[in-house]
């Protein structure tokens, strides 16, 4: 028998104007089908257009291109059914648990009583029975949590949307939280018919979903698709289970830029965003790679878990340490390369004069700002008509990002100093 499609997009896109500037295309021609009796998990680097992707099915923004239907019918606006958790709790201060349910159901209309009696059956559903009457403030992070996950269930979605629910909590209170959702999911007792959860755990993703969507960035699509086809309860010690976390990190190492050696830089190398990572994370993260027992080559999951590092810590190091020629990322694996073990063993103003060659080889966007440095008068530029020419090319957030990565490398290598006063970039001066 056919399983019930819910939603259905095709060739969804999301562009943002920009005046005076090129448009902002966040998300691409994205095509996917939401079915019945399925948890379907996204993941993929911050600013791949995720959270863009749940406010779209939500009718929340509308796609530039592109149509969403619903049971089959093109729908315009908020579809009837969908409901959405949000990471940040969203509640309202002044209401209290009882109050902050009801809302949904206040906003469609509800009489009184039924609102009453559906919000109570939510909370009760949720773990919350003896805390109608208690405020947000008194309430723990992941008390509150089950309180916005009451308040979507309330009006009975049959999409329910999550945008990294757990993140916020700590490690038990997750764990706790992940398992008690799976629970009601697996019985029944949830009155939804699909959740889609947008996460940055990769083990969070195969420990829930049926099937996960590894999304690229800029724009946001879909690179890939994986099924998760392991029954439930399911085991994080089952070889199958690690076999699943590793090929989404493959998925997802897969996706990362290559380290560029172009020179001349064309504006697309030039003007390329720059992962946001520090030389100091960056610098432990080769000599964790090099000892024992990686020695040099690591299993990028196990590498993960063993430094406790999720997607959005792990893979922005990754790429900028391939961008730089120090390591290799192949499928699942971190390997050194002859550039990063100089690295690792050098140490004082040696590392730092690699790290400079490094970045002059291949960040174009470093050389360019020493060549503008260089002609400019007194040997210095303004920050705000280095990042204005950024912003021809990046969305204002990453061309922000980019310029102050590049920045924060060439101050580490001495090649420039940053007066964030007069918010002028020089190049680096001799001590007198």
């Amino acid at each position: 028998m056919a399983v019930m499609e819910i939603v259905r997009l095709t060739g969804v896109g999301k562009t943002f104007a920009r005046p005076g500037t090129l448009p902002l295309v966040v998300l691409e021609g994205v095509s996917l089908t939401l079915r019945q009796g399925e948890i379907v998990g996204i993941v993929g680097r911050s600013g791949s257009g995720k959270s863009t992707l749940l406010r779209v099915i939500a009718g929340l923004t509308e796609p530039t291109t592109g149509s969403v239907a619903y049971r089959g019918t093109a729908v315009v606006g908020p579809p009837p059914g969908v409901a959405m958790v949000f990471q940040s709790f969203a509640l309202l201060p002044w209401l209290t648990v009882l109050g902050n349910v009801e809302l949904g159901l206040q906003a469609l209309g509800t009489s009184r009583e039924e609102t009453r009696a559906r919000a109570m059956e939510a909370i009760d559903l949720i773990g919350l029975d003896g805390f109608e009457l208690a405020f947000p403030r008194e309430l723990s992070g992941g008390m509150r949590q089950r309180v916005g996950i009451a308040r979507a269930l309330v009006v009975h979605p049959e999409v329910l949307l999550m945008d990294e629910p757990f993140s916020a909590l700590d490690v038990l209170t997750a764990e706790a939280l992940r398992g008690e959702l799976l629970e009601l999911w697996s019985s029944g007792r949830l009155p939804t018919a699909v959740i889609v959860l947008v996460t940055h755990n990769i083990e969070e993703a195969v420990l829930m979903c049926d099937r996960v969507l590894v999304f690229a960035s800029r724009p946001g699509r879909v690179a890939a698709e994986v099924a998760i086809d392991l029954p439930h309860p399911r085991d994080k010690a089952d070889p199958r289970f690690g076999r699943l976390v590793e090929r989404l990190y493959s998925e997802l190492a897969g996706l990362t830029v290559p380290r560029v050696a172009t020179s001349p830089a064309g504006a697309q190398e030039l003007f390329r965003h720059l992962p946001h990572a520090s030389p100091g994370l960056m610098a432990g993260l080769i000599e964790a790679l090099i000892e024992r027992p990686y020695s040099g080559h690591a299993d990028l999951p196990v590498f993960a878990h063993s430094l406790r590092m999720e997607v959005d810590d792990l893979f922005p190091a990754a790429e900028a340490l391939q961008l730089l020629g120090f390591v290799r990322l192949e499928g699942g694996d971190m390997i050194i390369t002859g550039a990063g073990r100089r690295f690792e063993e050098a140490d004082g103003d040696d590392r730092k004069a690699l790290f400079a060659q490094a970045l002059v080889d291949h960040v174009p966007l470093v050389a360019h700002l020493l060549e503008v440095l260089q002609a400019a008068p007194e040997h210095s530029a303004p920050y705000g008509k280095l990042l204005t020419e950024l912003e021809h090319a990046l969305a204002p957030h990453a061309a922000e990002e980019t310029l102050r990565t590049a920045i924060t490398w060439s101050r580490y290598a001495e090649l420039v100093e940053y007066d964030d006063g007069t918010r002028t970039l020089g190049l680096e001066k001799e001590p007198v």
